[in-house]
Order: C-alpha cells, then structure tokens, then sequence
C-alpha cells in the first residue's frame, strides 16, 4: 500500500524560509512526483516536480526560490522554500504517479497518490 506523509510545515515570516519533507513507503520511487499547493479557496497548482527522466520543473511562482531534491535511499522527497511570500500560504501535497510512460509529475489530474498535506502559512 502506498503511503506518503508530509512535513515541515508551519507559519514563518514573509522572506523566511522552509523545508518541507515527503516519506514514501510501498511505492517503487522510480517514476514522477511532484508538490502542489492549495490556498483557501483556489483550485490545487503544481509547484515543482521530478519528471521520469529526472528533469526538475517549477510553477513560475517559485521558481527561482523553490527547489525540489528526491533522496531515492531513504524514499524522501523535499521542497526546500526560500523568500517565501504571504501568496505562497497554502496546504501543501507531495504526489506520486505511477506509470510505464513518461510522466511530468506536475499535472493534478494525472497523479496517483497523494499525501495529506502540511500547512504553510506566511504572514507578511
């Protein structure tokens, strides 16, 4: 059974900085994954992912001061978050999708297993 569990989160000042952390277990973490957000009241967003190639990608949001890293021998996935920003406040989730084809890790609609996700919270 496939389970991921994030944490890392809590309330920081604007310019501060977080690292949030994804445990992965009963999951072969070897295809795409990916961070996504949710704000009150807004749909869910990819953040930043690993597609199955490896390749690293970011919402134009954060890029620039996000930066996403996978541990394969430990199953841990990370979301290093610098200059943060009160509009980055949000719930955040780590996702997994499993596939035989190449996957992005960063589309909502395609991903397999989500975690439960970690507050952030950025006041200003």
């Amino acid at each position: 059974q496939v389970q991921l569990v994030e944490s890392g989160g809590g309330s920081v000042q604007s310019g501060g900085s977080l690292r949030l952390s994804c445990a992965v277990s009963g999951y072969l973490f070897d295809n795409c994954m990916g961070w996504f957000r949710q704000a009150p009241g807004k749909e869910r967003e990819g953040v930043a992912a690993i597609d199955s190639d490896g390749n690293l990608s970011y919402s134009d949001s954060v890029k620039g001061r996000f930066t996403i890293s996978e541990d394969n021998a430990e199953n841990m996935l990370y979301l290093q978050m610098n200059s943060l920003k009160p509009e980055d406040t949000a719930m955040y989730y780590c996702a997994a999708e499993v596939t035989d084809d190449y996957c992005s890790g960063s589309r909502v609609s395609t991903m397999d297993y989500w975690g439960n996700g970690t507050l952030v919270t950025i006041s200003s």
